[in-house]
């Protein structure tokens, strides 16, 4: 794949994140890094707890994302899923988001079985990305910005849609907390190149102050969905209740098979 290999991008040089990060965003950067670390050391004990109890492996997931202009890197986040979860369900999901342009919400509204007990509770407040804090510092992310894609949504995106590569990615973002999962992907498209062509202090203050009210809509979306798709459909046939009457029938399944 080419951003992986080729130093240019659409036929031009790749710049050093740096560049793109102006001295007041760089400093914005830094300040809330530092108010966040408190939290993300908090954050990371009640993650591990869970993991521990629910999902033997590793607290943190690195991911391949794309960010600044094509340019690949390692994303940091809490683990919230079982070891090995397949994406065959989420590459289905975009694409169907994609083509249909629907609210774009996340497998999570429907009850996902690749997820943890309680990872539905850390993705919706938002707490599966306060790793990303590293990325921050390293220079790989900011603190506003776009949220930085998969390497199979990058490689369905159209030379506009690759626009919104044009801001190094961030935490939130303008789309985040103007509807996040209540618009659709090309709104969310517009908004992100709307923010690169726009972005400013003010702006960047702005969205921030308006990211904890957005991450309790979006916990509460959740939550509500989620009672939604528990609750049979009216007039559904409920299944029959049936009281063994032999001998006890011991159920096993492989990994692969619970996790597909």
């Amino acid at each position: 794949m080419r951003y992986q290999n080729d130093s240019t991008f659409w036929g031009r040089p790749t710049e050093p994140n740096a560049a793109a990060l102006p001295v007041w965003k760089r400093t914005v950067d830094l300040a809330c890094c530092a108010v966040a670390l408190p939290v993300l050391g908090f954050a990371t004990l009640f993650a591990a707890i869970i993991v521990r109890i629910f999902s033997p492996g590793p607290v943190f997931f690195r991911q391949e994302r794309i960010g600044y202009r094509g340019r690949p890197f390692m994303l940091y986040k809490f683990r919230t899923m079982h070891t090995g979860a397949s994406t065959t369900s989420h590459q289905s999901h975009f694409t169907q988001l994609m083509r249909s342009n629907t609210p774009m919400q996340k497998l999570d509204a429907k009850g996902d079985t690749r997820l943890i007990p309680g990872g539905w509770l850390l993705r919706a407040l938002g707490l599966d990305e306060l790793p990303q804090i590293i990325n921050v510092l390293r220079g790989e992310m900011s603190i506003v910005g776009p949220r930085p894609c998969i390497a199979y949504e990058f490689e369905h995106y159209t030379d506009h849609q690759r626009m919104r590569l044009n801001s190094v990615p961030g935490l939130t973002g303008l789309w985040q907390v103007s509807g996040k999962n209540r618009t659709t992907f090309d709104e969310m498209i517009n908004f992100d190149i709307h923010y690169g062509e726009t972005k400013s202090l003010g702006l960047d203050l702005w969205i921030i102050s308006r990211t904890i009210p957005a991450l309790i809509v979006q916990f509460l979306d959740t939550r509500r969905n989620r009672k939604t798709a528990s609750v049979p459909a009216a007039g559904a046939t409920q299944p029959a209740i049936v009281k063994a009457t032999t001998m006890p029938v011991r159920l096993e399944f492989s990994e692969q098979q619970v996790r597909g």
